[in-house]
């Protein structure tokens, strides 16, 4: 899933813990299937954002020649409005996206 094409929250809202739990039938196993989709989507997120930044990044280390960039701060602004990776791993898990497997039952 992309996550700039998204239909998750951007703000906190209140979930229920029993539609969180339909995939697992765990609120527990839930909790981790969704903490550790939010930590790949969030170092994906961020290394995307460094390859972007870091084709404004200066050869030199000069205070004086440090300028303002629109782009760069576009860019930055478009990251910080999006949903946070915790919001995108729950919409996943609800609308069954994520694939995962319990290691244990097998």
């Amino acid at each position: 899933m992309s996550f700039k094409n998204n239909n998750a929250e951007r703000s906190t809202i209140t979930r229920d813990t029993i539609d969180l739990e339909k995939g697992t039938s765990n609120i527990y196993e839930s909790i981790v299937v969704m903490s550790r989709r939010a930590n790949q989507i969030s170092s994906s997120m961020k290394e995307e954002l460094t390859s972007k930044l870091q084709e404004f990044a200066s050869s030199t280390d000069n205070l004086e020649e440090i300028f303002e960039n629109r782009e760069q701060i576009e860019i930055s602004r478009f990251y910080e409005k999006m949903p946070k990776p915790v919001a995108l791993a729950i919409e996943e898990m609800k609308t069954d996206q994520i694939y995962f497997r319990n290691t244990t039952e097998e």
